[in-house]
């Protein structure tokens, strides 16, 4: 039993301060589902179309964006989640207890501004999604010129702060749901719109070979040639890209808070459903899509928002998918946001600070820039906290490796560590530099700074007492974790256990959910492969529209229904 002492203390510390525990953790679905959520994304429409514009060519793009995701992947399984299963702790918390106070709150506040800008560009963009079904004009300027589209980004995003409030299971739950219907959606637009491109290059709207693709994707889509007329970028900046486009969450260890709920370190391999589906098969989706839709309005790729692509792609499921896609990455973020907040305002629950950078960030979204300026907010994000996921890299790892004191900043009471705060200023500087100097590409500018600041981290750590030993405040803390486990212990007793009830309906729904998924994908398959002339292609594509936006009101609805039943426990 836990002494009275003991029980005051752990009942004055927040549960997000506190290890998951063992009753909480989550298996791989849960993983999966939430990372197809997020990154089977709104911003995939916006980076798809920008590889189009920055003239990359179509092998390029092809190897690049697999060699790069396949480096992010990696980047998540032996960096973040194994320190995130470790200590069970988000990344805010962990820093608490090496850096002190004052780098932890301005850390903190840096993250805030981070996901609260991100969360707004998602809801942007999911705004233009019902900025055009309802005819509001397209919003091009840095500042909202229609009040109606302020209203419709009004009612999106508190959507999205609502969901957001309930936490991990809530986020979860929404995105498994959505990645699979956001998967068939991102397959079909391209089958859908390659006709339209294959009428406009080869004059036929039917495609005989892998070559009559890799010609179309050459000259309409992917042509090495950038807006400006210019040759566009090469491999290894489409690699680079897709490697730096979430170091904020892998190398900079953010996804710590989602992975502290994972049942082993293995899960970080769980990333490849956001990855390979995501910033792999949705990019080039994107790119194509893009590319039909310019054929299609006569406009050009960087004219168009998510809204008109998608339209043009998919009918009203794609006003769908904007929608939906915009929901499930800022839900993600706003998590994030709220974590970091909470960590701040430690009196306050994590649902009342998700909810006021909710606010805040639904009031960012009515400016359009947010989401126009997409990649420069994820490049320039990712250096500014790559150098704390070094530092916290570098304590968790490498110190017990050279006879260091992992937490000895916390035992020695500091409330601000210099060797923390120096290394992340240091670490910057050292970054922006390089950049500042063209020394290498931007996108790769992380690895040498993230290095850099191990190094320093190291040099400093050991002047102020790193290298030393610390027997009692290790015993103290020993003592402390024993009596969380105990707290776990008692929990988990109290915990319901719940079971699915399998019944008939349910499983019959469930197939119901999965044939209306095959139904949309067979469709746009048939729009593709079956389109003999301009007339049969038209024909398709309205089919497609018409039965696929009924297959997606279907899907929901099912999908829904299940998930419903499988939360009821047997009596």
């Amino acid at each position: 039993m836990k002494s009275e002492t003991s029980s005051v203390i752990l009942d004055n510390v927040s549960e997000e301060q506190l290890p998951i525990p063992k009753h909480k953790r989550k298996g791989w679905s849960h993983f999966l589902g939430i990372y197809a959520g997020e990154h089977v994304a709104a911003t995939e429409f916006v980076i798809g179309a920008t590889f189009v514009a920055l003239g990359a060519t179509m092998t390029d793009i092809l190897l690049g964006l697999l060699i790069g995701n396949v480096l992010a992947i990696l980047s998540w399984t032996f960096l973040t989640t194994p320190i995130a299963v470790e200590t069970r702790l988000s990344l805010y918390t962990y820093l608490q207890k090496i850096a002190g106070d004052s780098m932890t709150n301005l850390y903190n506040w840096v993250n805030v501004i981070i996901f609260t800008v991100i969360s707004a560009a998602m809801v942007t963009v999911s705004a233009t999604a019902v900025r055009f079904a309802f005819g509001i004009p397209a919003q091009l300027s840095w500042y909202p010129t229609n009040a109606w589209f302020v209203l419709v980004v009004l009612a999106v995003g508190m959507i999205v702060v609502l969901v957001a409030m309930y936490g991990f299971n809530a986020v979860s739950n929404f995105s498994r749901i959505c990645a699979p219907w956001l998967f068939v959606m991102f397959v079909s637009g391209p089958l859908v719109l390659m006709p339209a491109l294959a009428e406009h290059v080869i004059g036929q709207t039917t495609l005989t070979s892998w070559a009559d693709f890799m010609h179309i994707g050459s000259i309409s889509v992917w042509t090495g040639v950038d807006a400006q007329g210019e040759p566009g970028i090469g491999l290894l900046e489409v690699i680079g890209f897709a490697w730096a486009a979430n170091t904020i969450t892998h190398f900079g260890l953010i996804d710590m808070a989602l992975f502290r709920y994972a049942k082993s370190r293995t899960y970080g391999l769980c990333t490849s459903s956001g990855m390979m589906f995501g910033h792999y098969i949705a990019w080039i989706s994107a790119g194509i899509m893009g590319a039909g839709t310019a054929v299609i309005v006569k406009k050009s790729i960087i004219e168009l928002d998510p809204g008109d692509v998608a339209f043009q792609a998919l009918g009203l499921s794609g006003l769908v998918i904007v929608i939906v896609a915009g929901w499930t990455t800022a839900n993600a973020n706003l998590y994030r946001a709220g974590l970091a907040a909470q960590a701040i305002f430690k009196n306050h629950s994590r649902n009342k600070t998700t909810l006021i950078v909710g606010v805040v960030a639904v009031c960012i979204a009515c400016f359009p820039f947010v989401f126009n300026k997409m990649l420069p907010l994820l490049t320039y994000a990712g250096l500014l906290v790559v150098p704390v996921g070094a530092i916290v890299f570098t304590e968790h790892f490498i110190f017990p490796k050279i006879g260091f004191t992992r937490y000895w900043a916390m035992f020695q009471n500091l409330t601000h560590s210099t060797p923390a705060v120096a290394s992340w200023g240091l670490g910057l500087a050292f970054g922006f530099t390089l950049n500042a100097l063209d020394v290498m590409s931007f996108y790769y500018l992380f690895l040498p700074t993230w290095f850099f600041t191990c190094v320093v981290y190291i040099l400093l750590a050991k002047r102020y007492g790193a290298a030393e030993a610390y027997p009692e405040e290790q015993a103290k803390l020993d003592a402390y974790d024993q009596q969380v486990e105990e707290l776990h212990a008692e929990q988990a007793l109290s915990e319901p256990v719940s079971t699915p009830k399998p019944t008939l309906a349910t499983k019959i729904i469930h197939w119901v959910s999965l044939l209306s998924l095959g139904i949309s994908l067979a469709l746009a398959f048939n729009t593709m492969f079956m389109s003999a002339d301009v007339s049969a292609y038209e024909s398709n594509r309205d089919l497609f529209f018409d039965v696929g936006f009924i297959c997606t009101i279907i899907y929901f609805a099912s999908a829904y229904w299940v998930m419903q039943q499988n939360k009821k426990v047997v009596a």
